[in-house]
């Protein structure tokens, strides 16, 4: 191509990718291996000391993955990507980086109830502590600040309650602060909004949902900004110290705007080892070739549905950012112009029981654990992805008792509202 810059779409299909060079093969191959033959003994040496770069291991990097990497990094803006096997393992793997046992990362209240469990619980054993703050308050992230404080952590639409978070306000904060800001941007995707352009140093996703975009294939994904100086006040010695795996390399020096995700690599996925399948990353690849398409219409078919459901007698309450009335209007036209995503929540006016019932009474919407997907979604939260919570817990993070949520897919609107009435009505 000349020097224009690529298109998202063109992106979505292209970056990352080209023909096999043994074969001619257009698609993407799966290399499904677990490791690849060296040149020579100094051409293996060269690889394990990060003198150069190349393919060891499929836990630490794969032909098929780095594809998948490419592609998002460039789909987000960033410098470089890391591959994982989950949304999970990219949370795991970036905090491992930036946190020692004592320190603090701050999180937004506004979350998708596993990384609530996980950041509450799970991060205990590992001696890393979680502040919460309200981003509907964003002096609240101000007052959390603490010389441990080493990260904040928000999603830039909020599961499950679909509401727009301030990214750059945020931002403004972790700068003060001098600490990174890591954006899960799973629910929004980089065609709707890429956190990096408005001050996120970290990009994670769960691969999983619209990425992938078919509900078959788990997966997670780190994007380096390479925004944030890790060598300012040793703050973050995995970066900016000499490594003593790597014969005293600091990965800060040597590899500059990408040795974030480089430290993910060499430092995280290697010894923890949430490797992602290279079948997995063939079909999120495969998955990502439509995201543009897909994601206009899951934004316009939810705008539909959004707007039947807040007229209906039976619902107390819809919380659809795309909604003029909605309270994150504002800030939806401002970070998401083609759309306020496919996840929003709705309130019964019959409160849990109500909420229950609907769930049952569905035949269009699968009743499970996931959003993303092309099949529209329906879970009560309070229920399930939730349960863990209180009652005071659950409404903070948006999935009260009388909450429904929905994951609205590519169907025709018309039978998704059909569906949803016959539902409400009986």
């Amino acid at each position: 191509m000349s020097d224009r810059l690529p298109g998202f779409s063109t992106l979505a299909v292209h970056a990352g990718a080209q023909p096999d060079p043994t074969t001619g093969a257009r698609a993407t191959p799966i290399y499904q291996t677990t490791s690849f033959v060296f040149n020579d003994a100094d051409h293996a040496a060269s690889l394990f000391g990060l003198q150069a770069f190349g393919n060891i291991y499929t836990r630490i990097g794969n032909p098929t993955n780095a594809v998948l990497e490419e592609r998002v990094a460039a789909l987000e803006g960033g410098t470089a990507a890391l591959a994982v096997a989950s949304g999970h393992a990219a949370q795991v793997v970036v905090l491992q980086q930036l946190l020692q046992p004592g320190d603090e990362f701050i999180a937004a209240r506004k979350l998708y109830g596993g990384s609530i469990n996980q950041f509450s619980h799970a991060f205990k054993s590992f001696g890393w502590n979680v502040v919460w703050a309200d981003p509907d308050d964003i002096a609240s992230f101000e007052r959390a600040v603490t010389p441990r404080t080493k990260a904040i952590f928000i999603e830039s639409i909020a599961n499950p309650a679909g509401s727009i978070t301030d990214i750059e306000a945020i931002s403004t904060v972790a700068r003060k602060a001098g600490v990174p800001l890591i954006v899960d941007n799973t629910l929004a995707s980089p065609y709707l909004i890429r956190p990096i352009d408005h001050g996120a140093d970290i990009v994670v996703h769960s691969l999983t949902k619209f990425l992938g975009g078919h509900g078959n294939s788990l997966g997670g994904i780190i994007v380096d900004a390479g925004t944030f100086d890790w060598s300012t006040g040793g703050k973050y010695p995995m970066l900016s110290e000499p490594r003593p795996e790597y014969h005293g390399i600091r990965l800060q020096e040597t590899f500059g705007n990408f040795a974030f995700a480089i430290a993910c690599r060499v430092l995280g996925l290697r010894d923890l080892g949430p490797a992602l399948s290279p079948f997995n990353a063939f079909m999120i690849l495969t998955g990502i070739e439509t995201l543009p398409l897909r994601m206009q219409k899951h934004c316009d078919n939810a705008k539909a549905v959004a707007e039947f459901l807040a007229g209906h007698p039976a619902v107390a309450a819809v919380n659809y950012a795309g909604l003029a009335s909605d309270k994150y209007n504002q800030l939806a036209r401002k970070y998401a112009p083609r759309g306020a995503g496919a996840v929003f929540t709705f309130s019964l006016k019959g409160g849990y029981d109500a909420g229950v019932n609907l769930v049952s009474k569905l035949q269009l919407f699968s009743h499970l654990a996931n959003v993303g997907d092309t099949r529209s979604l329906v879970i009560h939260p309070a229920s399930t992805t939730h349960s863990q919570l209180d009652d005071a817990a659950k409404t903070k993070s948006g999935a009260g008792p009388d909450v429904v949520r929905l994951s609205i897919g590519i169907e025709d609107k018309e039978d998704l509202i059909a569906d949803l009435e016959q539902a409400l009505s009986a």
